[in-house]
């Protein structure tokens, strides 16, 4: 069931004409077939899974979760002050709110399966929350920045320690350098079954896609738990 909803769901996300139907109240589209006002979980839905979106401060994770939730999302930011500046990660001018402890959101793939989106404080002083956050995780999205990919080190190194996995999505920004997927790999020391794929966290379509991209390696990693290849004699 999951395995058709990410199937139907990418279908919907390609960007071929009338393959996401118009937004609004009651609008079925990657956002899912829910009730009118997004508020309860529709019928229709099989099952359910709990995604991390993690990444350095300022990468975009709030504004991911805000764009592809259906209902209002929630939202722990608050105005950075200067007692943080000798411990936090500095930041791009304009940035001046921060995840304090979590973003939430939710996302219907396809009316058949539910992502709770819970998105993770920035800074490396907040890890403790991270493992609380990732109990019954499935799996995570690590937002990049190619501006400073040295940032998403220790986000990266957490889910690894965690044991969670995770395909990253580099978000685009304006004025990004542009990097092949090969010299992306090198940089991040990615294993080469790491899905990698851009995103723009405020576009709707490009966010789920991005989403989509981690579900079908959740698959393809359960599936091949599920039948693991026979050793050769």
């Amino acid at each position: 069931m999951a395995s058709k909803a990410v199937s139907d769901a990418h279908a919907r996300a390609s960007g071929h004409p009338g393959t996401l139907p118009p937004q609004g109240p009651g609008a079925s589209a990657s956002r899912g077939a829910g009730p009118q006002h997004g508020k309860y979980v529709a019928g229709t839905v099989a099952g359910a899974a709990k995604i991390l979106i993690v990444g350095p401060l300022g990468v975009g994770k709030t504004t991911l979760i805000g764009t592809v939730s259906e209902i209002k999302p929630l939202s722990t930011e608050a105005v950075m002050t200067q007692a943080g500046a000798q411990v936090d990660t500095r930041v791009h001018a304009g940035k001046t709110t921060t995840t304090v402890a979590l973003d939430f959101g939710r996302l219907t793939i396809d009316g058949a399966l539910v992502l709770y989106l819970f998105g993770t404080p920035g800074q490396q002083r907040f890890l403790p929350a991270w493992r609380d956050l990732a109990r019954g995780s499935l799996g995570a999205l690590a937002l990049v920045d190619t501006r400073d990919l040295g940032a998403s080190f220790d986000a990266i190194g957490n889910l690894e320690d965690l044991g969670l996995p995770f395909a990253v999505a580099v978000n685009a920004f304006p004025g990004s350098p542009r990097h092949s997927e090969a010299e992306l790999r090198g940089a991040l020391d990615l294993l080469p079954g790491t899905p990698i794929v851009s995103c723009d966290a405020r576009d709707l379509r490009s966010s789920v896609r991005a989403l989509i991209a981690l579900l079908r390696h959740l698959i393809d990693d359960a599936h091949e738990g599920l039948h693991p290849a026979t050793e050769r004699s």
